[in-house]
């Protein structure tokens, strides 16, 4: 997979200009998930290693930029989850790889501090090229305290040339002791215009697109992931009422993560509906009359409890069962 040698949304791009313009060896992008985090840091990261670097970014064209593309340059280091780098063609190194080949364990979801000592070793030896090392860590949140803990001196005090980048959408997980060691960034949500034309030229139709963009919350990447999916407007459209009925719907589209996310924008729907304001994710027109503030209030609070236990390996088809079964009581008519 070759994501950096896409152009980067008009918004991203904005945004990469900016940061090359400042000072900083250290950056944490942060915001919530679906505005490009991975792009833009894996851009930053590019463009600190091209040899021939412009204002815009990396040239794309040198040795240094082929070799990032093919996730082979030496003088980088990515710190992920082995779910994340086997998800974006990033490699694991020989040990993990044969673990995983001889199914001694399944890929890790955090970062292994393994991994954490390794890129210490890594900014200790000597760069190849001209441009110094990069270590590119994402998502940062996926830091346990060990692990987090284990980089924190080279974090603070780089030898040699050696520039940081993490990505986050849960920056308060995060060691107040790693963030106080980097500059933050916010990232920036693009306004409807330009995110629905975006949209459209990565080649979601208007209609899907207008749809999608609403359940995202203003978070264009969240779309395109929703797309590959399988997820319709029409699917999202139609999920409420299915839900009261007592069907999983489009749950059974979502991993365990999104799906509950999912149940939370309808619930926040609700509950905007019964206090009398706006619904944000749906249109009124799609939703089921709408339970009494104390309940909507309810089934959010046990909502925001099962965030902490989401990536527990239950049973998948009895907790989107069990998920369904709650949706309906909570939504049942006063």
């Amino acid at each position: 997979m070759l994501e950096s040698t896409a152009p980067l949304a008009p918004w991203l791009q904005r945004q990469l200009r900016s940061l090359l313009m400042r000072q900083g060896h250290a950056w944490l992008l942060q915001g919530p998930s679906g505005l490009g985090q991975y792009e833009l840091a894996s851009a930053l990261a590019k463009a600190w290693l091209c040899a021939q670097p412009h204002d815009d970014g990396a040239c794309g064209l040198c040795p240094s930029c082929l070799g990032f593309d093919r996730h082979t340059h030496a003088d980088l280091c990515t710190l992920m989850p082995e779910t994340h780098s086997l998800s974006l063609g990033w490699p694991l190194d020989e040990k993990t790889q044969q673990e995983l080949d001889d199914k001694k364990r399944k890929p890790s979801k955090d970062i292994r501090v393994e991994a954490a000592r390794q890129m210490v070793a890594f900014s200790q030896t000597t760069h190849l090229g001209s441009r110094g090392q990069v270590v590119f860590i994402h998502p940062a949140d996926r830091m346990n305290a060990i692990t987090a803990n284990t980089l924190l001196k080279t974090l603070e005090e780089p030898p040699g040339d050696t520039r940081f980048v993490l990505t986050t959408d849960s920056v308060h997980q995060l060691l107040p002791t790693i963030r106080s060691r980097c500059q933050s960034h916010a990232m920036q949500v693009p306004d409807d215009a330009e995110a629905l034309a975006w949209l459209n030229v990565q080649g979601v139709p208007s209609e899907q697109a207008e749809v999608l963009w609403r359940a995202s919350g203003g978070r264009p990447n969240w779309v395109l992931d929703r797309v590959r999916d399988g997820l319709s407007a029409e699917q999202w459209s139609q999920w409420p009422r299915q839900l009261a009925r007592g069907q999983a719907g489009l749950l059974e589209l979502l991993s365990p993560t999104e799906g509950l996310a999912s149940l939370q924008k309808l619930c926040h729907d609700l509950l905007a509906l019964s206090l009398g304001a706006a619904p944000r994710f749906f249109q009124p027109q799609h939703l089921p009359k709408s339970p009494s503030p104390r309940r909507a209030a309810l089934w959010a609070a046990e909502l925001q409890a099962l965030v902490r236990h989401v990536e527990h390996p239950y049973n998948a088809g009895l907790q989107l069962q069990a998920w369904a079964v709650r949706a309906r009581l909570a939504m049942r008519p006063d």
